[in-house]
């Protein structure tokens, strides 16, 4: 019954968060709000929706493991996984504000994260976020969103063409008495899905016989990644798979900022079986994406590259369930 549960609040988490992203742009867009603050914003934040969601349930219910390592998993799924994938299948070009501000800024917020997460280092603490350190990521994060801002100020033309190619709906046009309804209806489809997965996901733990973390790592941190996973495939099959990048590192800071900020500023997360392992892992991941852009091919990542980052997650997978 638990696998059947998983899968059915996967599906949910999955399903709401497509239509909560189609109304709340349809609705944003009526009001008249610019398409480039829609897809800063409603769009971003939309599709990780999966994440915040299952990582709010978790605070709320004292699993702190499963919060972060929603976001450990998630982070190393998205760097591996998924540009391992989509490099294989179709190699691509890194840009260059990726290059210099976007993956630099992944490798720092992994660093502050890891050393903010690690209290225990200290004498007479535990592993934890508290609220202070929520506060702390979501003003980072609000301060990142604001030098995107400034930055595509500086080149209008491409802020424009990016916003048009991030606020499409499926629902742009229809009328406020719809959208309304279908966007409460998926938010809380949203969080009964989440608590749905949540709930069947410890209950596998305990079953197997596995630690909860170790669970987040694997199985929670890849179904909340599926979103990202098949856009960056059908993108890659469609001769895109530039946007899979641009969606790897959006939604690594989001979950490194926002989500965890978000988690810790609701419920203060206190960390039993995550190690410093699976935060070296993560650093690992960025840092692999960063010296990327330096080998073989300059500035692309290249076929090569890609299997590399896919047997770095298969290698890290195994280690977990041997663990």
């Amino acid at each position: 019954m638990d696998y059947l549960l998983l899968v059915v609040g996967l599906g949910l988490l999955l399903l709401a968060a497509n239509y909560l992203v189609d109304s709340s742009v349809a609705i944003a867009q009526r009001a008249k709000i610019s398409n480039f603050i829609i897809g800063l914003t409603i769009v971003g934040i939309g599709t990780s929706a999966p994440e915040l969601f299952v990582s709010i349930s978790s605070a709320l219910s004292n699993s702190g493991d499963i919060a972060m390592g929603n976001v450990i998993g998630s982070n190393i799924a998205n760097v591996f996984l998924i540009l391992g994938v989509t490099a294989m299948i179709l190699p691509f070009s890194i840009e260059r504000l990726q290059r210099y501000r976007d993956i630099p800024f992944v490798i720092i917020a992994t660093i502050f994260v890891t050393i903010i997460a690690n209290d225990s280092f200290l004498p007479g603490l535990t592993n934890s976020l508290n609220r202070l350190d929520g506060v702390v990521l979501l003003a980072c994060f609000i301060g990142y969103m604001c030098w995107v801002i400034v930055q595509k100020g500086k080149d209008p033309k491409k802020a424009i063409e990016d916003a048009d190619e991030e606020a499409k709906s499926s629902l742009t046009g229809k009328s406020p008495w719809l959208l309304w309804p279908i966007a409460v209806v998926s938010l809380v489809a949203l969080i009964f899905g989440g608590n749905l997965f949540l709930d069947s996901a410890k209950n596998l733990a305990r079953a197997w016989g596995m630690s909860e973390a170790v669970i987040a790592i694997t199985i929670v941190a890849v179904g909340t990644s599926l979103p990202e996973l098949v856009t960056a495939i059908i993108a890659a099959s469609k001769k895109n798979p530039q946007l899979a990048l641009g969606n790897v590192i959006g939604s690594n800071l989001f979950n490194l900022m926002f989500i965890l900020g978000t988690a810790a500023t609701v419920q203060p997360l206190v960390l039993v079986d995550i190690n410093i392992w699976d935060y070296a892992v993560m650093l690992l991941a960025a840092i692999m994406l960063f010296i990327v852009v330096f080998t073989f091919k300059k500035n692309k990542f290249d076929r090569i590259e890609g299997v590399i980052f896919f047997i770095a997650y298969i290698a890290y997978t195994i280690y977990l369930l041997l663990r």
